[in-house]
């Protein structure tokens, strides 16, 4: 029986990125789950399922199995590598703030595209590609958050899944208009970043449903 503990593998931009997404993510998990005084085993736990939660969903959505980590090691070594920088350096970690939300738009940006593709190569539509797009990127986020106890982020008002929702709709009509792949990928990771950057900075947000009268006379 052959042990694979470290796969040397292409290391095209795209699959770079996709590594250092699932870094961000993996240390987003740890960062959460320290707030919430979670043990060590817990906290991997909560990296992991926010690094490929949402790959991981979209894979068996899509009958893609075994799903992708479960085919490369060094998702797993990143994953491990992120947790115990967060947990050994929580403090810088911490510091680094608006780097790591930079860093996490990348990572959404790209996980979109990465969706919005592989469900494409599975034969099925544009619109059911977009969806699953989205749900690579937000997907291990909502799992982290429900684990913790908290409502997640893409049910609260802040801009987050539907600037993957549109960042998706771009990529698509870029290729439509045959506009080069890798132009496509840059664009639409910009785009991403821009608006979900635009929305913090402005506080974009949509409005939380309210009772109605009916609601409040019962």
């Amino acid at each position: 029986m052959k042990v694979i503990l470290l796969e040397i593998r292409p290391m095209s931009v795209i699959y770079l990125l996709d590594l250092i997404g699932t870094f961000v993510f993996a240390i987003s998990g740890i960062l959460t789950a320290t707030r919430n005084r979670l043990d060590w085993f817990g906290g991997f736990v909560i990296a992991l399922v926010t690094a490929v939660g949402g790959g991981t969903l979209r894979d068996l959505m899509i009958g893609s199995t075994p799903v992708g980590w479960m085919q490369d090691s060094n998702y797993l070594l990143v994953i491990v590598g992120g947790a115990t920088v967060a947990f050994f350096f929580q403090a810088s970690v911490r510091r680094l703030r608006k780097t790591m939300f930079f860093f996490d738009s990348i990572g959404i940006g790209l996980f979109t595209i990465l969706g919005l593709t592989k469900t494409l190569e599975a034969g099925l539509s544009v619109p059911i590609a977009i969806l699953m797009g989205v749900v690579s990127a937000v997907f291990g986020g909502v799992v982290r958050d429900t684990l913790c106890n908290e409502v997640p982020l893409i049910f609260r008002k802040e801009i987050y899944a539907t600037a993957c929702l549109l960042g998706g709709i771009v990529y698509v009509s870029l290729i439509y208009l045959e506009i080069p792949e890798n132009m496509a990928i840059l664009s639409t990771v910009v785009f991403i970043i821009g608006l979900r950057i635009l929305a913090v900075r402005y506080a974009w947000r949509f409005p939380a449903l309210a009772e109605t009268t009916l609601d409040k006379r019962d």
